[in-house]
């Protein structure tokens, strides 16, 4: 026959294997939620940036503000307001250099050059 302290033992260590499974599912739904939770704001943010829209303007108005007062909450720097983005379908325009054609490079010219 059983000793009672051995049935106590027993019946803690189940208690307690319980939960222990009781805590890690608790555990994991709220960390499920809370991947579902940003999930969702992710698609709301790219929804609101227009990412498929060939909009021109990389970062509206809302994004930027939201990120200046992300830096700010953090104590980080916030840079200042940057000239207008040029237009993704716009390249970039280039200055010429001055004397562009004059220069040569060419490795008979340099090693002269050297000497």
């Amino acid at each position: 026959m059983p000793s009672e302290e051995f049935e106590s033992a027993a019946a803690s260590f189940k208690r307690t294997g319980q939960d222990a499974v009781t805590h890690a599912r608790r555990v994991a739904g709220n960390a499920k939620a809370r991947n579902q939770r940003r999930r969702s704001e992710n698609a709301e943010l790219l929804k609101r940036s227009g990412r498929d829209a060939k909009s021109g303007d990389p970062t509206p108005g809302a994004l930027r503000a939201a990120a200046e007062r992300f830096r700010r909450a953090r104590g980080l720097a916030v840079p200042a307001v940057p000239d207008p983005v040029p237009s993704l379908s716009q390249p970039p325009a280039r200055t010429p250099r001055s004397g562009d054609e004059d220069e040569d490079f060419s490795q008979m010219r340099i090693m002269k050059r050297d000497q």
